[in-house]
């Protein structure tokens, strides 16, 4: 098992930033692709950024050049730094992994969400 805990959400004005984070337990972190997604209200989730375990990046077509994904193996963490937010980046942000690597069974982890609100 792995357990996922987001952290940094918040309200924030059309313009300003926020960073994210994802902790997860356990010493397998390393080997693992990280994703985050968001979900808005009535909406399905979306991918919005991934980094695999030697760093290459994906990002939505929506939040790139906006937003970085990164990762520090020696923390277990997993990072969203997201600038020029707009109010349509209003979600519940969740972090996200596919098991199947260190012995992990191959299942979809995901945290509890911090919710990100974008004013106008």
């Amino acid at each position: 098992q792995v357990q996922l805990v987001e952290s940094g959400g918040g309200l924030v004005q059309a313009g300003g930033s926020l960073r994210l984070s994802c902790a997860a337990s356990g010493s397998i972190f390393s080997l693992a692709t990280m994703d985050w997604y968001r979900q808005a209200p009535e909406n399905q989730r979306d991918l919005v950024a991934s980094i695999s375990s030697d760093g290459r990046t994906n990002y939505a077509d929506s939040v790139k050049g906006r937003f970085t994904i990164s990762r520090d193996n020696a923390k277990n963490t997993m990072y969203l730094q997201m600038n020029s937010l707009k109010p349509e980046d209003t979600a519940v942000y969740y972090c996200h992994t596919l098991g199947g690597y260190g012995g992990l069974a191959r299942a979809h982890y995901w945290g509890q969400g911090t919710q990100v609100t974008v004013s106008s």
